[in-house]
């Protein structure tokens, strides 16, 4: 581990539009690639016909990626700048894909937006920005990628800002923060060192802005909130959860609760890396074993919190929705999957209680009948079963959630007030 602070980096943006590519330049300017394996790749993508693949097989280092050239899993990689230490999530562009997109999105402190000056801004561009800022991701840096494909262009660089500034604007990012720089993942242009391409372009290299990026706070002082991906038993240990400390610290003796499920006990051990810890804090992935606490108590989507704080469990929920894709309307009554942290759980949405204008957030029109794609609103919800889930103002962790039906990623939301059983 780096001394340096730590930033979880999320690379979003359209299919094709060069992400792994940008991120395995990244990697490789950062030296945390070393030369041989580029070289390996080289070989490897020329055999298969996909010369110039090389970077971007750093990242799809699943060989069943490689056969089909796209990104299928999040791949965690890390590299380190001058300030910070960065994991990034690579977040696939893929539709059947959005639901990684969104567990990694949640897990990012800012995002690099890859938009191809080719291609421009397209549907799926739209949606990873949506996401991302329903998702709390603040900043972003826009890396206008292949401009070696439009001969380093100005005024193509200048459409495809306009083009993204107008995007940012309409889901109400702060497009004062936002970083434009025109890239070439392919070439290495303006990654880490400034291109002798781009003459009219006088700004930050994408090392540069990765490293004037505001350091993030770990949210340490906020309550324990641990959802739980797994549950195993291990001999000599017992039942062990296992997930990511989402705010707030975990130490070995601390009486911790479950819910929905309603178990709880003493921490016992922390492990992390395989080694005992006395405690864990935000962004830990850990396993941990509470006295008194089974295999069948527990299960994956139970938040653990502490036992005097315990995570809400939601009777009913307001939230802000955002409907990126629905083939009809969304009407009250509907009951789709709400994907919330770990859990997944069947929700009726009761009543539609104001649509607002995505491009100014005030209200539209107050009880609409229906909403359709591209309408945000605000609804009130009602779990059909047992959900522990917070309001973003008290815990924008455990406040956001995507909403899936048939296949697809339907909308994304995040939770406004919570109503308790």
């Amino acid at each position: 581990m780096s001394d340096k602070p730590h930033q979880n980096l999320a690379v979003i943006g359209h299919v094709d539009h060069g992400k792994s590519t940008m991120v395995g330049r990244l990697l490789y300017e950062t030296g945390s690639v070393p030369e041989h394996v580029i070289e390996q790749h080289k070989e490897e993508a020329e055999e298969k016909g996909k010369g110039g693949f090389e970077f971007a097989y750093v990242m799809d280092n699943l060989a069943e990626e490689r056969e089909r050239g796209v990104t299928i899993d999040i791949a965690h990689q890390e590299f380190d700048t001058d300030e910070y230490y960065f994991t990034i999530v690579d977040c696939p562009g893929h539709r059947d894909f959005v639901k990684n997109m969104i567990t990694g999105a949640s897990q990012a402190d800012n995002a690099v937006l890859v938009v191809a000056a080719d291609d421009g801004v397209q549907p799926q561009t739209q949606e990873h920005v949506f996401l991302a800022r329903t998702l709390g991701i603040d900043e972003l840096i826009i890396a206008v990628n292949k401009m070696d494909l439009v001969d380093y262009d100005e005024n193509k660089y200048k459409a495809v800002v306009d083009e993204v500034n107008q995007l940012l604007q309409q889901v109400r990012f702060n497009t004062d923060d936002a970083k434009y720089i025109p890239t070439s993942a392919f070439e290495g242009d303006n990654v880490s060192e400034d291109s002798e391409n781009t003459p009219w372009y006088d700004g930050p290299t994408l090392l540069e802005a990765l490293n004037s990026l505001p350091e993030p706070q770990p949210p340490t002082d906020a309550p324990l909130r641990l959802p739980i991906q797994d549950v195993y038993t291990i001999s000599g240990i017992g039942t062990v959860p296992v997930g990511r400390v989402e705010t707030g610290m975990l130490n070995t003796g601390d009486n911790v609760s479950f819910q929905p499920s309603d178990a709880g006990g003493e921490v016992k051990t922390i492990e992390m890396h395989h080694e005992e810890v006395p405690e864990a804090g935000p962004g830990d992935n850990v396993g941990f074993n509470v006295r008194g606490v089974g295999k069948d108590d527990i299960r994956r989507g139970d938040v653990c919190g502490p036992a005097d704080d315990p995570p809400t469990v939601a009777e009913t929920f307001q939230a802000q929705v955002v409907v990126m894709q629905h083939p009809s309307v969304i009407t009250a009554g509907y009951t789709p999957v709400f994907h919330a942290h770990t859990a997944q759980v069947a929700c009726t949405i009761e009543s539609i209680d104001k649509k607002i204008d995505p491009s100014s957030g005030e209200v539209a029109e107050e009880n609409p009948d229906f909403i359709q794609s591209g309408d945000a609103a605000v609804v009130t919800v009602r779990p059909q079963k047992p959900l522990s889930i917070e309001s973003s103002n008290d815990i924008p962790e455990l406040g956001s959630f995507a909403i899936r039906d048939m296949g697809q990623t339907v909308a994304a939301g995040k939770v406004l007030s919570v109503n308790e059983r």
